[in-house]
C-alpha cells in the first residue's frame, strides 16, 4: 500500500529484534522473552493505538542490547493480537506502518525511541514500472521453482495487485528468506527505484541457483538406477544407525569374515584365493551388489570340508552287523562294502570305489546307502538325478549371473561337512539333457577317480578334491545310462526277492515299523505265515518289497480301527481274513496250465517288477502266406519269432516236419496278454518250441518253462534276468527250468531252498530244448540232470 508520509517526531516503545527486520505494510508473528523488551510490549499494549518501533540488531548474540546495537531506521507498527503462551513470554502478532528514523534512544527500564518517519521521494517513471513487472513475473517464478511447482494462487495474485513498487520489493524479500543485514539494506533504500534494483538483483540469483539446483536433481534422479537408490538409502540408514549408536552392521560383518576366513583350514592355494576376495570386499561399500556376491562365495569357501575328514570305523564285525541289521540277502552288495573296509585299514589313501545299485523299484537300493555309510561310520548325503536337465544343477553357474549358487555337488558336500563322506546319486538312469547341456556328461568327470580330484564347481572356480568320496549311484536298468559313464562305475545287481524272502523281511523290518506308526504293538497284532503268503501272493507282484509294505500297512490300520473303538482282545489275521480287510485278490498268478495244446510253449520273462510266466501261442492259417504276430511285442521279440520259424522250415526234415506246412499256410504268433508291451531275446526258445510243437502236431510238457536267445543256425545264447525267471517259474507251480548252458553260473545267485527244490536243464542248441519238451520228436533228447546246491 502507499507510504503515508508523516512529519510529526514521536516517541514510542521499541522493540530490538535479533535476526530479522520488519517491512511495512507486512505482519510479522514475534515471541518475546526477554525481560526489557517484554516490559516495551507491555507499555505499547497499555496505549490506546498499541504502537511501538520495531528495529534489527546490528548483533544479534546481544542478549541485553543497547541504543548502540541497534540500527537507525526502523518500522513503526501496531499490535494486532497478543497472548501469553509462558509465564515468562509474550507472544504478539505486529502489523508494519511506515518506515521510521530513530532520532534518539532512551531507556527506563525497557527501551523507547524518538522517531520521525523516513521521507520518500515520488521517482515514479516507466523504468520502476519495467522493473515491477519483471519483478512479479519473477517473484513467481521463485515461487514455482522453491515450492515443485506448487504456487498459491493468491500469492501470486497479490504480487500482481500490489500498486507500490517498493511495497512490492517488501513483499517478495519477505519470502526468499534473507538475512537480517538484507532486510535491513532494503528497509533503508532511499527511493523505490533502487529498492527494486536490490530486489531484482538478489531474486535473480536465487532464480539462477533453484534452476540449476533442480537441473541437477532432474538429470540425478534420471540417472539414479534401482542400485543408487539403494545406496543413498543403505547411506542414510547408516548415518541413522550411527546417530543412535547402534554402530556399522556391515562393517561388523566383514570383520567377523575375515576373523573366520583366518580360522578356516584351507589349502595354501585356496587361501591366497580367498584373501585377494577379501582384500576386495574390505574395499566395497556394503551397498554395491557385488559386495554380496563376494560375501556369499567366501562364506561357501570357509564353510566348505577342504581338508576336514571323518574318522572311518574300520570294525568289520561291527560293519557286518549293521548291513544285516538294516537288509535282508543281497549278500554280493554287503560282501562289496566289507571289502572296501578292509582295503581302508590296510591302506588309508586308497581312493573310494563308485559303486552302482541296479535293481526293480522296492528292492532297497536307497537305504541300503544310509546303511553303508553307518557302517563307514561317515555322513551320508542324498542327491535325486531322476529328471535333471540341467548341467548347471551339477556344476553350478558363474559368479557373473544374478543369484548364482555352487552347484548340487557342492551344497551337498558343505551339509555334509567333511570331505569324505558317503553320497548317494539317486536315480542316474532317469538322467535327461536339452538345449542346457547334459548332466550325464558332467557325471563323467564327478565320478572319474583321476579326474574328481581336482573338481571344479563353475560358481566357486576352484579346484575341489571328491577322490574320497564313496559314491553310489542307483538305478533301475542300465540301457539309459551313457556307455562311458557307466564305464566308471562298479556294477552291483540287487536282484528281486524271492516268496520266502519276503516273508522274512516282512517278519523282520516290514511289520515291526508299521506297526511303531500306528501305534500298536507286536502283542495287539499277530498274523499268521499263511495269512502274510497269501498277501505277498495275491495282493503284490513286484521284485521289491515297497508294495508289500502298503499292503501290510492297510491291514494294521484295520486292526488300528478296532482298538481305537475300545477293542482290548489281540487280533491274529488267518489268510481267509485277508480277502475281507484288503478286499478282492488284485493279483491271479498264472499258473501252470494243466494240458498244453499243440502249438503253445511255456516262457519266462523278466520286467522291473521281477519275474513272470509267459504262454507263446501259435496258430497256421490255411492257405496263408504272411506271419501274424500280435501281443504288443518289440522288433527283437518280432526277430525272435521269425528267427525260430526260419530255422524250423530249413530244418523241417532233420526234425521230421512236413516243409509244405511252412510253404502253405501262414502263421499266426500271439504273446499274451496283449495289453502289456513285451521285447528281448529270450523268448527265442520258447517260439521254436511253439512252432515245432504247431507243425509236428505234438504237445509241450506242461511242467517245464523255458528261456533263452536262438540263432539262425540253432545255438541257444545266455540270457540275464535268471534268478527272477527262475522264482516266477516256481511261483507258477513250474519245477523244471530250461536254461542256455552259458546261465549256469548265476544258479549261485539263487536262494539254496530255490535250487534245492527245482530241476534245471542246460542246454546248447535248439534239438537239446526239443528233445526234452517234445520226446517224440524225430532227435536226440538229452540227459536230464538236476542242479543242487554245492
Amino acid at each position: 500500500m502507499a507510504e503515508q508520509v508523516d512529519t510529526s517526531i514521536r516517541t514510542l516503545p521499541l522493540l530490538a529484534l535479533k535476526n530479522s527486520a520488519l517491512f511495512p505494510g507486512l505482519m510479522m508473528p514475534l515471541a518475546v522473552g526477554r525481560k526489557g523488551s517484554v516490559a516495551a510490549v507491555e507499555a505499547a499494549l497499555a496505549t490506546e493505538e498499541k504502537e511501538l518501533v520495531v528495529v534489527a540488531q546490528r548483533d544479534p548474540n546481544a542478549d541485553n542490547p543497547k541504543a548502540s546495537d541497534v540500527y537507525n531506521v526502523g518500522t513503526r507498527a501496531t499490535i494486532r493480537r497478543h497472548h501469553h503462551s509462558r509465564p515468562d513470554q509474550l507472544d504478539i502478532m505486529v502489523l508494519g506502518i511506515e518506515r521510521v528514523v530513530i532520532m534518539k534512544v532512551e531507556e527506563d527500564g525497557y527501551m523507547h525511541a524518538r522517531i520521525r518517519p523516513l521521507a520518500l521521494p515520488d521517482d515514479a517513471s516507466r523504468e520502476t514500472e519495467a522493473l515491477s513487472l519483471s519483478l512479479v513475473e519473477l517473484g513467481t517464478k521463485f515461487l514455482q521453482l522453491a515450492q515443485g511447482g506448487a504456487v498459491q494462487a493468491d500469492i501470486a495474485r497479490m504480487f500482481a495487485a500490489e500498486q507500490d513498487p517498493l511495497q512490492l520489493a517488501f513483499m517478495i524479500a519477505s519470502v526468499m528468506n534473507l538475512d537480517a543485514a538484507k532486510e535491513q539494506s532494503l528497509l533503508e533504500t532511499p527511493t523505490r527505484l533502487e529498492g527494486l534494483r536490490i530486489v531484482l538483483g538478489w531474486l535473480s540469483h536465487e532464480v539462477d541457483v533453484l534452476e540449476l539446483r533442480n537441473k541437477i536433481a532432474n538429470e540425478a534422479r534420471t540417472e539414479m538406477s534401482k542400485e543408487q537408490r539403494e545406496y543413498v538409502l543403505r547411506q542414510q540408514k547408516r548415518a541413522i544407525e550411527q546417530e543412535l549408536g547402534e554402530g556399522n552392521g556391515d562393517q561388523a560383518e566383514v570383520v567377523q569374515l575375515r576373523e573366520r576366513l583366518a580360522k578356516a583350514d584351507l589349502p595354501e592355494d585356496i587361501r591366497k584365493e580367498a584373501e585377494r576376495e577379501m582384500g576386495r570386499l574390505e574395499k566395497l561399500p556394503a551397498a554395491q551388489p557385488e559386495f554380496s556376491v563376494i560375501r556369499t562365495w567366501l562364506e561357501y569357501v570357509i564353510e566348505l570340508p577342504w581338508k576336514k575328514h571323518s574318522e572311518d570305523a574300520l570294525d568289520l564285525k561291527r560293519a557286518r552287523e549293521i548291513l544285516d541289521e538294516d537288509h535282508f540277502g543281497i549278500t554280493k552288495v554287503k560282501e562289496r562294502i566289507i571289502e572296501q573296509l578292509a582295503v581302508l585299514k590296510l591302506n588309508p589313501e586308497a581312493k573310494a570305489p563308485i559303486l552302482c545299485l541296479v535293481g526293480a523299484p522296492g528292492v532297497g537300493k536307497t537305504s541300503l546307502g544310509q546303511s553303508i555309510a553307518r557302517a563307514l561310520g561317515r555322513k551320508f548325503e542324498r542327491m535325486s538325478l531322476g529328471g535333471l536337465h540341467d548341467e548347471a544343477e551339477l556344476r553350478g553357474h558363474r559368479r557373473t549371473y544374478i543369484g548364482a549358487l555352487p552347484g548340487r555337488l557342492i551344497q551337498a558336500m558343505r551339509r555334509a561337512g567333511f570331505a569324505n563322506p558317503v553320497l548317494m546319486l539317486d536315480e542316474v538312469d532317469k538322467v535327461g539333457h536339452d538345449f542346457r547341456g547334459d548332466p550325464a556328461a558332467a557325471l563323467l568327470e564327478i565320478l572319474d577317480p583321476e579326474q574328481n580330484k581336482a573338481f571344479r564347481d563353475n560358481y566357486l572356480d576352484l579346484p575341489f578334491d571328491l577322490s574320497k568320496v564313496l559314491f553310489i549311484t542307483t538305478a533301475n536298468t542300465l540301457d539309459t545310462i551313457p556307455a562311458p559313464l557307466l564305464d566308471r562305475m562298479e556294477i552291483l545287481r540287487l536282484s528281486g526277492y524271492s516268496e520266502e524272502e519276503k516273508m522274512q523281511i516282512a517278519r523282520r523290518y516290514l511289520l515291526p515299523r508299521q506297526l511303531k506308526q500306528t501305534g500298536l504293538t507286536a502283542e495287539q497284532f499277530v498274523i499268521t505265515d499263511e495269512a502274510l503268503h497269501k498277501a505277498i501272493a495275491s495282493y503284490t507282484r513286484e521284485a521289491g518289497v515297497r508294495r508289500l509294505e502298503q499292503v501290510l500297512g492297510r491291514i494294521i490300520r484295520k486292526v488300528a480301527v478296532k482298538f481305537a473303538e475300545g477293542s482290548t482282545e489281540s487280533v491274529t489275521v488267518n489268510d481267509s481274513d485277508v480277502p475281507e480287510l484288503l478286499g478282492p485278490e488284485n493279483i491271479l498268478p498264472e499258473q501252470a496250465r494243466k494240458e498244453l495244446p499243440p502249438g503253445v510253449a511255456t516262457g519266462l520273462a523278466w520286467t522291473e517288477t521281477g519275474g513272470d510266466v509267459l504262454y507263446i501261442e501259435a496258430a497256421m492259417l490255411p492257405n496263408g502266406k504272411e506271419l501274424v504276430i500280435t501281443g504288443q511285442l518289440g522288433e527283437v521279440m518280432q526277430e525272435s519269432a521269425k528267427t525260430a520259424r526260419s530255422y524250423l522250415w530249413s530244418h523241417a526234415r532233420e526234425f521230421g516236419l512236413d516243409p509244405d506246412k511252412f510253404l502253405n499256410s501262414g502263421l499266426h504268433i500271439h504273446v499274451p496278454a496283449g495289453a502289456i508291451p513285451k521285447d528281448g531275446p529270450s523268448a527265442g526258445v520258447t517260439m521254436t518250441t511253439a512252432l515245432a510243437s504247431l507243425y509236428s502236431g505234438l504237445p509241450a510238457r506242461n511242467d517245464t518253462a523255458m528261456t533263452g536267445e536262438v540263432t539262425l543256425t540253432g545255438l541257444v545264447l545266455p540270457i540275464g534276468g535268471v534268478k527272477e525267471k527262475v522264482l516266477a517259474a516256481r511261483r507258477s507251480g513250474l519245477k523244471r527250468v530250461i536254461l542256455p548252458r552259458g546261465n549256469e553260473k548265476d544258479l549261485r545267485d539263487l536262494p539254496k531252498e530255490v535250487r534245492d527244490e527245482m530241476t534245471f536243464i542246460f542246454a546248447d542248441r535248439v534239438e537239446d530244448v526239443l528233445a526234452d519238451i517234445l520226446p517224440d520228436l524225430v532227435c536226440t533228447p538229452i540227459p536230464v540232470v538236476p542242479v543242487r546246491a554245492a
